[in-house]
């Protein structure tokens, strides 16, 4: 619920723009992307979402895994380069959006300065993430992308700062349907929220004659000629965060028109709001958009096995929805979903029959401009003590970095490879940017 003292506090970071009015709605040949991040938070167990089925191969993951392990019949299979792997027995729409080449899974994602080995990590002689394992710490370094301190913005804000002639109305260039997230924060570009399920609209005055008048006196206040340059700035946010606002109830409100049916689940409505939202591109003047969605509770460290099949349960069906929708307005190669957490887990079990903060962690890119079935990266060996294992629990450090995964998403999205260096401070320091999953 949008109140009238929440709705001035929220509008002071709204971007200060063009009337709504001026902008002509895009042509049906546009030239559109748009990227989605879920974000996991928690830390999703990767080693029960991705499992390896070669039989050596499954039988390490087995026994370093114990009474945490899933059954081989009950996996989905999939295969990559003649290897075959098993995806979370609730995935089913992300097995077929594989096998039909429009997914594909990124191995051993996560947070670096720089290439790391074992003994490197060991002996700390090359410099680690800040706070390491820690939930808070990780969250922000992965929508930072800057994982040797802080940042002002996230890199998914950077991301629309570098294509900014690309929006006619760069207002809702960037949306989160997850909160204020970092994430979409850049230099010129704050992000649009909505909150799913209650008004975007400012609420708080009625229809009655005396309330009507109170609305009115509002907006006269916004029309105030005031010298003091404070004054102006919040007057002027004010009046867009009342645009952008009106804006969105417009778009949001009412039955969904899209015949695709989501999920009545938290990521499922998520996923709704970001498809209908994409529908009104035209009207937006969106043709470059960045969105946040999340899913909370994987920090499993108690009954992992049940926890995550009911949050894999949201995962699947939300995303396959999603996919669908996508198709259904004509765009399926114009949008990529992609998948993050703050971390892995570790391979084997604690007291609890849960798993532990770990470090790298399998990921999903989902769209048509995906090349998808297959999949990218080192896969680690999966054992305790094997040369991939930090600590000896099977606690993976990544061979892929955050810059590497995020760099290659924001080709296609369309930065100029001279603006990379400015969205990902630490592309540098790794070989090779492109990991060559999008078309």
């Amino acid at each position: 619920m949008l109140t009238r003292r929440g709705f001035l506090h929220s509008t002071f970071s709204a971007a200060a723009l063009a009337p709504w009015t001026r902008l002509p709605a895009l042509a049906a040949g546009e030239d559109y992307r748009a990227l989605v991040c879920v974000f996991l938070f928690g830390g999703n167990d990767c080693h029960n979402t991705v499992v390896p089925l070669e039989r050596q191969a499954y039988q390490s993951y087995q026994s370093s895994r114990g009474t945490l392990a899933l059954s081989a019949q009950a996996l989905l299979p999939v295969e990559s380069a003649g290897a075959a792997y098993g995806l979370h027995p609730r995935l089913a729409d992300l097995q077929r959006l594989y096998a039909d080449k429009r997914a594909a899974i990124i191995a051993n994602v996560g947070l670096l300065v720089r290439p790391l080995t074992r003994d490197e990590y060991r002996q700390r002689s090359a410099p680690l993430p800040v706070n390491l394992f820690s939930h808070s710490d990780q969250q922000l370094e992965w929508q930072w992308g800057s994982p040797g301190g802080s940042s002002r913005t996230g890199w998914g804000g950077r991301l629309a700062d570098s294509t900014p002639v690309k929006n006619l109305d760069p207002a809702l260039a960037a949306v989160s349907l997850a909160g204020n997230a970092v994430f979409l924060s850049g230099e010129q570009v704050r992000p649009a929220l909505v909150n799913v399920g209650a008004p975007t609209a400012l609420t708080g005055f009625s229809s009655s004659r005396e309330q009507q008048a109170r609305l009115r006196a509002f907006l006269e206040i916004l029309a105030i000629d005031e010298p003091s340059w404070l004054v102006q700035a919040a007057r002027q946010k004010a009046a867009e965060g009342l645009r952008i606002s009106e804006t969105l109830t417009r778009l949001l409100s009412g039955a969904s028109p899209l015949k695709t049916a989501f999920p009545a689940t938290s990521l499922g409505r998520q996923m709704e709001q970001i498809a209908r939202l994409i529908r009104a591109r035209g009207e937006l003047g969106a043709s470059r958009q960045v969105f946040f969605a999340s899913l909370g509770g994987w920090d499993h460290h108690v009954s992992l096995v049940a926890s995550q099949d009911a949050l894999m349960n949201q995962l699947g069906p939300a995303l396959g929805a999603f996919y669908r929708a996508t198709e259904e307005l004509g765009l399926a190669d114009r949008v990529t979903t992609f998948t993050a957490s703050e971390f892995g887990r570790t391979l084997n079990a604690n007291s609890n029959a849960g798993s532990d903060h770990g470090w790298g962690s399998h990921h999903f890119v989902i769209g048509g401009a995906v090349n998808g079935g297959a999949l990218y990266g080192t896969w680690p060996t999966v054992a305790l003590n094997s040369p991939d294992d930090a600590t000896g629990r099977g606690v993976w450090i990544p061979t892929t970095s955050l810059d590497q995964y995020g760099a290659t998403l924001a080709a296609w999205f369309g930065a100029p490879e001279s603006a990379l260096a400015s969205v990902f401070p630490n592309l540098e320091n790794f070989p090779a940017w492109n990991l060559g999953f999008m078309s």
